[in-house]
C-alpha cells in the first residue's frame, strides 16, 4: 500500500521556521510529481508547492513564494518543505501527495488536488502572532 507519511509540523511564532518531511512507504518518488497542500479549518485545500523529482522543476503558490522551498533527498526517498518567515495565515494541516505516473523530466507539475493519487494523513502547522 502506497502511503506518504508527513512529519515535522508543530507550533511556532510568526517569523519562525519549520521543515516538513514526506517519506514514502511502498513507493519511490523518483521521476514523479510530488506536491504539498494545506487546508485550514473552514477553507478549501490549496496547493502550496510541487516538484518534478526527475527534472527538479518546482512551482509555488503566490502566497508562499520566497518563503517556502520544496526539495528532495533521493538517497532517502524523502521530500521536504522548508517554511521560513511563517505567518499566522500559514496555519493549516499540511499534506504531501504524489502522482502515480512517471513524469517526463520537463513536465511542470500542477498544484491541483485531482492531479495526485496518493495522500498522506497530514501534519499540523500552527503559527501564532
Amino acid at each position: 500500500q502506497v502511503q506518504p507519511v508527513e512529519s515535522g509540523g508543530g507550533s511556532v511564532q510568526a517569523g519562525g521556521s519549520l521543515r516538513l518531511s514526506c517519506a514514502a512507504s511502498g513507493f519511490i518518488y523518483s521521476s514523479r510529481c510530488v506536491g504539498w497542500f494545506r487546508q485550514a479549518p473552514g477553507k478549501e485545500r490549496e496547493g502550496v508547492a510541487a516538484i518534478n523529482t526527475g527534472g527538479g522543476s518546482t512551482a509555488y503558490a503566490d502566497s508562499v513564494k520566497g518563503r517556502f522551498t520544496v526539495s528532495q533527498d533521493k538517497s532517502k526517498n524523502t521530500l521536504y518543505l522548508q517554511m521560513n518567515s511563517l505567518k499566522p495565515e500559514d496555519t493549516a494541516m499540511y499534506y504531501c501527495a504524489a502522482r502515480a505516473s512517471i513524469a517526463p523530466m520537463k513536465l511542470p507539475c500542477r498544484m491541483e488536488s485531482p492531479y495526485f493519487d496518493y495522500w498522506g494523513q497530514g501534519t499540523q502547522v500552527t503559527v501564532s502572532s
